[in-house]
């Protein structure tokens, strides 16, 4: 039946030289249907009619071995004459009614969509799942239209979601350069809700053209998509936030205790923190990591995170200087932290401020998962656009009453929940009283002094400390974050108050020596980030509106 179709792993067929060299296209696509394929798509726009049907019925002779569907792309003809399960057709084909009205009831019939107008008049017309896209740049469909990204296809998601249940009921593949080394994030990243307890449409497949069909041995690279398809991404390691949702525990005295003994995993593990960052911070970064227990190294090249990223450590990618070259060194580094499952916070250093970084930003976000987000105000609200949101401007307060802040409390509990939500991670808005959010669960932490916002890379230097804490407690991030937070904080208020502390400039070393002093007490039992914390757990977050999808 039409509702009991896998479509998990869907291949969609390439015959061009540059893709299938010259292999033997039915005997590529058997390998994929032994590495667990679990629909076919057979596309071919350049041959004629009569190679078309001779090919196709090939093809179909081995899927109907396996037990998998095949449909034909475009033509309806084709497909008639193959007696195959059904056909895709995309926007310029041939209409989904008339389609329908000639190959009947039983058919499958998938349309291509890059647009809410477009799934919206799929559903309609009556398409069994809609094929959207394209979802990266990929040289397999020259006339590809603009890409839509995970935000588009998100956006497309939600539509569906609340149209009704005809639309709630299609099923839906991603498809547009989707490989082994996006597929599992892909997969993540799309499960956005909007609210903590609400389930989200998500995907029921990827479509994979060349990954598959290019590929020198298409049966092991198609059974480990499929492994990859059904398995949890190696930087999913956290508590899931909904557990929390029916807890009715001391949230506050489960998070301090937690800190304490993250606290004692730092100085236990002496973790990796690998800070792409720049050049003014990298000094001060490293002594705060060697003060809290951590073990930093300081690596903008690209090429060494493949090493680095297999000591168990976590990464911090710092914006604080954008270049050309820079951006492929992070992209590069995300990718093999995202593949060995170590934590990366992203520090999006002056994001909103030019069209240059805003840009970086965008491409930072579709390169890879980051698991904590951290910036001030400004910084979140460009993560927020980037992430696919738009700002009601006339909501942000302004004026005297709020000294530098845009927002209320409530509203920045709002922005941060709503985007750890969409990005299912945890983002941090830094301020007098930071904000820090799973989705789920939603903190407001306000210890700190004054002489961090007056000393070069204060901001910078928490997300190394962030990176460490993350790196010993990945069962719990958004209680690592905390701890790390409270810290670094923590350690300020004590300097502050040190005799020898005069101003800014005799605050850093003594910063330091109470980064160091504090994380040995509370590591050794002798105290507790509870003496001082200023945490308070933030229930019943309204809707501030600030937030409306693109």
């Amino acid at each position: 039946m039409i509702s009991q179709v896998d479509y998990s792993l869907y291949l969609v067929t390439d015959s061009t030289e540059a893709i299938l060299g010259s292999r033997d296209l039915v005997e590529v696509v058997e390998q994929a249907l032994q590495g667990g394929v679990t629909i076919v798509q057979y596309r071919d726009k350049t041959s004629d009619t009569g190679v078309l049907i001779s090919t196709a019925k090939k093809l179909h002779e081995k899927c109907k071995q396996y037990n998998i569907p095949l449909l034909i792309n475009d033509r309806v003809d084709v497909a008639l004459a193959v007696g195959c399960e059904g056909v895709h057709l995309g926007q310029d084909d041939m209409n989904i009614v008339e389609a329908r009205r000639i190959l009947g009831d039983d058919k499958i019939i998938g349309a291509t969509v890059s647009s809410i107008e477009e799934a919206r008049i799929a559903v309609e017309r009556g398409a069994d799942y809609l094929g959207i896209g394209t979802l990266y740049a990929t040289q397999t469909k020259k006339n590809t239209k603009d890409i839509i990204g995970v935000n588009g296809l998100r956006n497309i998601l939600s539509y569906l979601d609340e149209a009704g249940e005809k639309s709630k009921n299609v099923k839906t593949v991603c498809i547009g350069g989707v490989n082994a080394s996006n597929v599992q994030r892909v997969i993540h990243q799309l499960y956005a809700p909007r609210s903590p307890s609400s389930k989200p449409k998500t995907i029921d497949g990827v479509a994979i053209v060349s990954a598959i069909v290019g590929a020198k041995d298409p049966k092991s690279v198609s059974s480990h998509l499929q492994h990859l398809i059904k398995s949890s991404p190696p930087f999913s390691k956290s508590t899931d936030p909904t557990f929390w949702l029916e807890k009715n525990e001391d949230e506050i005295k489960i998070l301090v205790s937690t800190a304490d003994k993250a606290t004692a995993s730092v100085h236990t593990k002496s973790p990796l923190s690998h800070n792409m960052t720049n050049l003014v911070v990298q000094n001060f970064a490293a002594n705060v990591a060697l003060a809290i227990g951590a073990s930093p190294i300081m690596a903008n090249y690209g090429e060494e995170a493949s090493d680095l990223s297999r000591l168990g450590g976590a990464l911090v990618v710092n914006m604080g200087t954008v270049t050309p070259e820079g951006l492929l060194n992070y992209k590069k580094a995300i990718t093999v932290y995202n593949a060995a499952g170590g934590p990366i916070v992203l520090d999006p250093v002056g994001a909103g401020a030019t069209s240059v970084r805003r840009d970086a930003l965008g491409q930072l976000l579709g390169a890879g998962y980051f698991d904590l987000i951290k910036g001030n105000e400004r910084e979140i609200m460009a993560v927020a656009r980037a992430s696919g949101f738009t700002l009601d401007d006339s909501s942000q307060q302004r004026g005297v009453d709020s000294g530098d802040s845009l927002f209320s409390l409530g509203q920045r509990a709002y922005l941060v929940r709503r985007i750890a939500l969409r990005e299912r991670n945890i983002v941090l808005m830094t301020g007098a009283t930071d904000v820090v959010s799973d989705g789920v669960r939603t903190y407001a932490i306000s210890n700190g002094h004054a002489y961090l916002g007056k000393i070069t890379g204060s901001g910078c230097t928490l997300g190394t400390t962030l990176s460490a804490y993350l790196a010993v407690w990945p069962q719990d991030k958004l209680h690592a974050a905390v701890a790390g937070i409270l810290h670094y904080e923590i350690a300020a208020e004590y300097a502050a108050r040190r005799e020898d502390v005069k101003g800014p400039g005799t605050f850093v070393p003594a910063f330091i020596d109470e980064l160091f002093a504090r994380g040995g007490l509370v590591s050794e039992g002798k105290e507790s980030w509870g003496k001082d914390a200023k945490v308070e757990c933030l229930k019943d977050i309204p809707d501030a509106g600030l937030l409306k999808d693109v």
